[in-house]
């Protein structure tokens, strides 16, 4: 398969577990391998099925979502991506029963990389790296 056809596949999918529609949900299978490990500060399956549920259960905080890539490559078998995420801080972000952050209605804006490794064309492995704390710092209030 073409880099290109991966560089294609890694944007897909991180776009997909940034901001996750139920068409692009039921398409992971063409995205991810069977056993694919995806993994965040804030996101941990193993498999479809694992991917497929916690990206039905993401978090509604955010609207406006976009995201844009500054650098995005495949060298073998290793994809790469460089990118920015902005989102409104528009709902309400569950941490857990007793600790709700309220939206503040700010632009939010958080730098992020990932690194991917492919077989046979899918995504096995997605890693991507971003300082959550500096999200946190954004939507608390000023």
């Amino acid at each position: 398969m073409a880099a290109t056809t991966r560089g294609a596949t890694l944007a897909r999918a991180i776009t997909t577990c940034i901001e996750p529609t139920d068409d692009a949900v039921a398409g992971l299978g063409g995205l991810f391998t069977d056993d694919a490990m995806v993994w965040s500060p804030n996101l941990m399956a193993v498999g479809l099925e694992s991917l497929a549920a916690l990206l039905g259960a993401r978090e509604t905080a955010f609207t406006d979502v976009t995201v844009e890539f500054d650098s995005l490559g495949v060298l073998g078998d290793k994809g790469f991506a460089e990118f920015r995420v902005t989102a409104t801080f528009s709902g309400p972000f569950v941490i857990d029963d007793d600790v709700v952050i309220e939206p503040n209605g700010r632009q939010l804006l958080l730098g992020a990389a990932a690194m991917a490794d492919f077989v046979d064309g899918k995504i096995a492995s997605l890693r991507a790296y971003f300082d959550d704390a500096s999200l946190l710092e954004q939507m608390l209030p000023a």
